[in-house]
């Protein structure tokens, strides 16, 4: 079996991708694209595209009563009330009495976000603006009234609230190989979630990333999609449980499709692959997702380019208004019964398209819409444009439909979310054992000679501003959108390395020198050097070509550190933080063990215990992605520009002299 890297190649895979074409969820055979063209009114191309993705057997069933309940409601709506509906506002652009006004269906919070504009808000301040807002939409003048749903972007714990335990991101995740544990964060995350009074977490990716250049490659779980496709589905059951319970929220697959795959990894680019390819590749998580219940799935900004293999390619343009991939693939060949939302103002990017004005993307089968600021306007246009034909009735009412199922499945029309026992509840917001299992669990032990474990006892140097900074170990989307813009004072539960190695050393035993200058070979016994990115998150976070996807092109300050203490005869472990596998040889052939920590959250002290070797931990993690051997990857992560294969990492016990490694110099650009 093959799928395709981000340059339409193909690669073979050990697995077969979709799991068998992902036997575990039940798939029926592909129809041929004649049949569907002749059947469903499709072009060739749009034929072709559909039939490339395997059919699927829905898991579940329509209550007929509950459509039975639905059908009276919409039917005695105004076209007003529907299209409010659909509509999804950003609680900096809007009030609680306009969504009284509006029939407003859906809010949400951007990153950055916070009730009152505080990033200090309370559990207890999120509740109440939630309450605020949930009671207003319950007092409005239609017959039948719809409770509200509040969507927020928790993607690695509930990430925007201070004083919440924020998890590792989805690639350390990955490089832990353990669904089980992932679920079990996805239990805690939504019960954080709910703590605040929301009900809907915009998780998880499912992005299979294809080239870490791209800002958002953390969000990713693996290149692999049979491990993107297992974590998924993982999250989801943990986010959802039974839809109706106190800890349950509604989840979010995220983002159908191909937005792991764009060209040279440019954010909201380019996917260019064969239509099997595309659906085998980026498609897989798509399956198990399903397959766990998942209730909404969120529409990437990506475009995608068919390509035909001799043919003319075919370009698609933006997903957000791709009939086939949405209506045709994800509605009908998959299955999917729940909502279709938008991302943050991507109707805008669909030719012919604007922020508050859309048709082609309500006609591909967009059915809630993420206009943040502009949803007075879109509500205006959208009624126009039903009342001119240009959007069928139709469509309208099977988005509204849809918008009411997830509603009544989740129980809303029952209970308010007010109702649960989490809510307001700040011990609810914190699970820091979870997180220190899942932080030594992410981090991969890439070289080690003989310098771990570090027993107790040592004199210890350690360097680096990172040793002491949530911030960079936090990475994107914590507390901010970017990651930035906070500082120590924004993370009142957690640990940092630093704090955790007085713990596990002393006080007494552990020098802090972040600028390595307290640094002399005899006085001390090992020096710890933790480094890291600044924060990023989609967009800002992309490393453009020809840029180097090089740490110490990025962070010379970092390199210059490592040279400053290595080669003396004292020991130097080197602990990095990123969101990326990236070159970083150079900084590897000056460590005597080196550790991918990745992004770990508010307890990257728990690795201080797996530096220590207490209580028989160890290394465990392995490789998501490839770690490469040039500053300049293809992507697709062939073998030839690889340092690290994906699946590899160390333990103790388990003796491997790595060497002096072929270091790659003289670049200031890819060629």
């Amino acid at each position: 079996m093959q799928f395709s890297d981000n340059y339409g190649r193909d690669v073979p895979v050990k697995i077969p991708v979709v799991l068998a074409a992902l036997a575990s969820v039940g798939l029926a055979a592909c129809a041929a694209p004649g049949q569907i063209a002749s059947s469903q009114g499709w072009s060739k191309d749009e034929a072709a595209a559909i039939a490339a993705w395997p059919g699927r057997k829905p898991t579940g069933k329509l209550d007929p009563a509950t459509e039975s309940r639905i059908a009276a409601i919409v039917a005695g709506m105004t076209l007003e009330q529907k299209i409010g509906q659909m509509t999804q506002a950003e609680i900096r652009s809007i009030t609680p009495d306009q969504v009284r006004e509006y029939y407003i269906g859906t809010i949400l919070n951007g990153g950055g976000a916070w009730p009152g504009m505080k990033k200090h808000a309370t559990v207890g301040d999120w509740a109440r603006l939630a309450d605020q807002f949930a009671k207003a939409a319950m007092s409005t003048d239609m017959k039948v009234q719809i409770p509200l749903i509040w969507g927020i972007d928790a993607v690695h714990g509930n990430n925007n609230v201070v004083g919440a335990t924020i998890y590792p991101h989805n690639i350390g995740l990955g490089a832990a190989h353990d669904p089980a544990l992932v679920e079990r964060i996805g239990r805690a995350t939504a019960k954080s979630v709910r703590a605040t009074g929301i009900g809907w977490a915009f998780a998880p990716t499912l992005a299979v990333v294809q080239n870490q250049r791209w800002g958002r490659s953390y969000e990713s779980y693996s290149s692999d999609p049979t491990q993107v496709a297992a974590n998924g589905a993982a999250l989801i059951r943990g986010l959802q449980g039974n839809l109706t319970g106190d800890g349950d929220v509604i989840a979010s697959a995220k983002h159908f499709a191909g937005d792991g795959g764009t060209y040279r990894g440019v954010d909201q680019g380019e996917s260019r692959s064969t239509a099997r390819q595309f659906a085998t590749l980026h498609g897989a998580g798509y399956y198990t997702a399903l397959d766990a219940d998942v209730q909404t799935v969120m529409i990437s900004y990506n475009s995608w380019t068919m390509l035909n293999l001799g043919a003319a390619d075919v370009q698609f343009g933006k997903m957000h208004g791709n009939r086939a991939l949405v209506t045709g693939v994800l509605k009908q060949k998959l299955g999917f019964d729940g909502l279709v939302v938008s991302d943050w103002n991507a109707i805008e990017q669909v030719d012919g398209c604007k922020r508050d004005h859309c048709p082609q993307a309500i006609n591909a089968g967009v059915d809630v819409f993420m206009v943040p600021d502009d949803w007075k306007t879109f509500i205006a246009n959208t009624v126009a444009d039903v009342r001119e034909g240009r959007v069928p009735m139709a469509r309208i009412d099977d988005a509204v439909t849809r918008i009411l199922r997830v509603k009544f499945r989740t129980g809303l029309f029952d209970r308010p979310i007010a109702a649960g026992r989490y809510t307001g509840d700040a011990a609810a917001m914190v699970d820091r054992p979870l997180a220190q299992e899942a932080v030594r669990k992410s981090a991969v032990l890439l070289k080690n000679e003989g310098t771990l474990p570090l027993k107790p006892g040592k004199r210890i140097l350690v360097i680096g501003d990172a040793a002491d900074n949530f911030v960079k170990q936090g990475g994107g989307w914590t507390i901010t959108w970017q990651g930035d813009e906070t500082d120590n004072r924004d993370f009142p539960v957690g640990e940092t390395m630093l704090a955790g190695l007085r713990r596990v050393y002393g006080e007494a035993n552990v020098t802090w020198s972040a600028d390595g200058s307290a640094f002399s070979p005899g006085k001390f016994d090992a020096v710890i050097a933790v480094i890291g990115e600044t924060p990023y998150a989609e967009m800002k976070g992309d490393v453009r070509w020809p840029a180097l996807l090089s740490y110490s092109a990025r962070f010379p300050a970092d390199r210059a550190l490592l040279d400053k203490v290595s080669g003396h005869g004292v020991p130097v472990v080197t602990l990095l933080y990123s969101g990326r596998t990236q070159y970083a040889t150079d900084l590897i052939n000056r460590s005597d063990a080196f550790v991918a920590g990745f992004l770990p959250g508010t307890e990257a002290g728990a690795l201080a215990d797996l530096f220590a070797g207490a209580d028989g931990l160890n290394f465990t993690a392995r490789l998501s992605f490839a770690w490469p051997n040039t500053p300049c990857p293809s992507g697709g992560e062939p073998a030839g520009e690889s340092l690290f294969a994906r699946g590899f990492g160390l333990a103790y016990g388990k003796a491997m002299r790595t060497g002096r490694l072929a270091e790659v110099s003289g670049l200031t650009t890819c060629p």
